[in-house]
């Protein structure tokens, strides 16, 4: 089956030419309403994920994903392995909380909010803009033999991009060993600590390959998230749009004249300019519709409401608006997926906030020793060994940590000089423990105890412990 005339763009994208070869994007500088809104909302980003490795919040790191030690803190609350169950459920509340604004409002955070989008728009485009100049500048250059102004150009721009990507690096570092580490590494030179240096080279390389050369095809390529839209779009969703009915009038787009009656001629308020197509960042043209290309960044929005001011036309022919919008005015409101996406966010939110707040600061886990059974010991005592983790979730020590067996007389005896011992802020203590009982006080060949964690005289944490005996014979 063939494609249809008007919908052949679809069959390729625009950074591909017909020989499928890269097509490279030259967008014209942006400008507007929407585009100093934009700068505000980035530039606010921009200074939260410089600054966020270094927030701290009751002396935990405000964002951190320390894979390797497997320990992360979202929003101040640190997450251990052993509240996986937490961390998945805050990162399904933060897809459904996304998913729920695309069913809405269409790639808004993309346009908006997306790390990619604000450091290729905000950041290395306008230093592009800065060094070889607006669109038409940057067609010239780039067809401009290598002369001396082509080199120290393209030196100092690539200089540029190499500096900021080594940053961007250092700042992903932060987040993944933790701010104070990231800054005692650099106190202390990287020829200290050479197995850092070597990936964070790797990650500037990465970060330079996007930024320099991979750009907005990372976008339409590589993110999954611009393919979600045609499942999660439908005709009641806002996004960035052509008003076609418009636009197009009865005969289509014409070329502005002066004192022309477009409207008795029957053509539309559209005229043909591709001011829009030259100044998005994707290279795609608006007025065919919604395509997986748009990030919904405004703009092509800005730019049309330039052109109508000039003709004299109502701005809007571009705009943030929805399918049912544009074809039968209808103005937005909540359908019943986004009804059920919201009664999912919050039902996720309230499931969180419970297990947070039942969330104990210490977590306590005794395991007996694997492979090892009961020990039998003189006057009847029965001994079991079990080794024991405890994790201190917060950031002061805590001091004088002791076991005590609740409700049957029996001794623990830990592996070391002292029965109490230390367990520093945001740190792990492990060891290994036995346990005594007298025969006479065991039901059976397995027991279930009850162990009590305390501090000092205060009891911080309980758990359970399986304990093997003889089995009885009546």
């Amino acid at each position: 089956m063939e494609t249809p005339e008007n919908e052949v763009f679809r069959d390729s994208i625009g950074t591909i030419d017909e020989e499928g070869k890269r097509n490279w994007i030259f967008p014209k500088k942006p400008s507007g309403p929407y585009w100093e809104k934009r700068k505000l909302v980035s530039y606010f980003l921009l200074a939260f994920l410089f600054a966020a490795p270094f927030i701290k919040i009751n002396g935990n790191q405000f964002l951190m994903f320390n894979v390797l030690e497997r320990r992360f803190n979202i929003f101040g609350f640190p997450f251990w392995p052993q509240d996986f169950h937490l961390f998945v459920i805050s990162m399904i509340i933060g897809v459904v909380f996304i998913t729920l604004f695309t069913v809405g409002f269409g790639r808004i955070f993309c346009g908006w909010i997306c790390p990619q989008t604000i450091f290729m728009e905000m950041v290395f485009r306008r230093i592009e803009f800065w060094i070889d100049g607006d669109r038409n500048k940057q067609i010239r250059l780039k067809k401009q033999k290598w002369d001396a102004e082509k080199i120290r150009k393209r030196t100092l721009k690539w200089f540029i991009f190499l500096v900021i990507s080594f940053l961007i690096a250092n700042i992903f570092l932060a987040y993944l060993i933790g701010g104070d580490k990231l800054l005692r590494y650099v106190k202390e030179g990287p020829s200290e600590h050479l197995g850092t240096l070597f990936p964070l080279l790797i990650f500037t390389g990465v970060f330079y390959f996007i930024f320099a050369w991979f750009r907005e095809q990372v976008c339409i390529i590589a993110c999954p998230y611009g393919r979600l839209q045609g499942v999660l779009l439908d005709n009641k969703s806002i996004v960035v749009a052509y008003d076609h009915k418009r636009g197009e009038g009865e005969n289509g787009r014409k070329k502005f004249r002066k004192n022309e009656d477009r409207d008795a001629l029957g053509h539309g308020d559209c005229i043909d300019c591709f001011q829009c197509v030259h100044v998005c960042p994707t290279g795609i043209d608006i007025r065919n519709g919604t395509q997986l290309e748009c990030v919904n960044c405004t703009a092509c929005i800005d730019e049309c409401d330039t052109i109508m001011e000039k003709i004299d036309k109502p701005k809007g022919l571009i705009r943030y608006a929805s399918e049912d919008n544009i074809e039968k005015k209808e103005p937005f409101k909540l359908t019943a997926r986004m009804k059920g996406y919201i009664a999912v966010l919050v039902i996720l939110i309230g499931v969180l906030l419970g297990m947070l707040a039942l969330r104990n600061d210490v977590e306590a886990r005794v395991l007996r020793l694997p492979g090892q059974l009961y020990e039998h010991k003189d006057n009847d005592i029965i001994s079991n060994v079990y080794t024991y983790k405890l994790v201190n979730k917060t950031t002061e020590a805590i001091d004088n940590v002791s076991f005590k067996l609740r409700g049957i007389d029996g001794e623990i005896k830990l592996v070391s000089t002292s029965d109490t011992f230390t367990v520093k802020e945001n740190g792990l203590a492990e060891g290994t423990l036995f346990i005594e009982l007298k025969q006479s006080d065991l039901s059976g060949d397995k027991n279930t105890l009850t162990i009590d964690v305390y501090s000092s005289d205060k009891l911080i944490e309980t758990t359970s412990v399986s304990f093997l005996g003889p089995r009885s014979y009546n």
